[in-house]
């Protein structure tokens, strides 16, 4: 068994991984002074609903955004899986593919995850589009070298800023709006309609210039959570599971 495990800003997610299956999926609350025994209390009880335990995970990968993170997962690894280890990006699991930017150094590593899975997935030229914390663009040409992408805010994070810099504007929850309008009638339907209505104007907009400029047919591919809210057809395909998936195709590289 592979325990992946894709450590966020915002969550960190524990998947169980049997080959190419994922098993089972759990996410709890991205906290950097979470301690090793701590995870492994919580994921030995959610292990056992699946009849597995701890000594039954043969490998453990880890790809974090949050350094102060990796440390207590690391240990939780060593000390209760008794496995080293492999990191996102780094030693044997380095990234495989060309980083044809001038700071590689800098790729977080859930999009160089993206990219790999998503490459591996279609052929061709692909932008990937992950709703998470931020909202990510990244691309990768049809021989799967990152070309770059776009870091734009998050849509729950656009939403804390606009309420808690404002006396009056209430909290509201990301959803559809109702009906096509864009034209709100109340505080709250055009708070959705600004943030909803202006995120699908971004995603066109960042998606027509980038096959511009890219120059071929690309694939778009949507991942997070919040992309389930969007219009059908804003995008090729969406897979909720892609940064686990490039942990597992990482997994098969750095080991074969």
């Amino acid at each position: 068994m592979l325990l992946a495990i894709d450590a966020g800003n915002t969550n960190i997610l524990f998947a169980l991984c049997d080959g190419d299956d994922i098993l089972a999926r759990w996410r709890t609350a991205t906290d950097p002074n979470r301690t090793a025994d701590e995870y492994a209390v919580w994921l030995k009880q959610l292990l056992a609903l699946e009849n597995q335990q701890l000594t039954d995970i043969e490998a453990v990968i880890i790809g974090t955004v949050v350094p102060h993170a990796l440390h207590n997962l690391q240990t939780l690894a060593r000390r209760y899986c008794e496995v080293e280890p492999l990191v996102a990006g780094h030693g044997d699991a380095a990234w495989p593919m060309t980083l044809d930017v001038p700071e590689p150094d800098t790729l977080g590593a859930d999009r160089g995850l993206n990219v790999i899975a998503a490459h591996a997935a279609h052929e061709g030229d692909c932008v990937v589009i992950d709703f998470g914390t931020a909202t990510t663009f990244d691309v990768c040409d049809y021989t799967g070298a990152y070309k770059g992408g776009v870091i734009a805010p998050g849509i729950n994070l656009s939403l804390d800023a606009l309420t808690g810099k404002t006396a009056q504007l209430p909290k509201i929850a990301i959803k559809k709006p109702e009906g096509d309008s864009v034209v709100g009638t109340t505080t709250q339907s055009q708070m959705l309609i600004g943030v909803y209505w202006g995120y699908v104007s971004m995603i066109e907009g960042l998606l027509e210039r980038t096959r511009k400029e890219i120059g071929r047919p690309v694939t778009v591919i949507a991942t997070g959570g919040l992309s389930a809210l969007f219009p059908e057809g804003l995008f090729d395909h969406i897979d909720f599971d892609l940064t686990i998936k490039g942990l597992i195709l990482l997994h098969k590289k750095a080991t074969a």
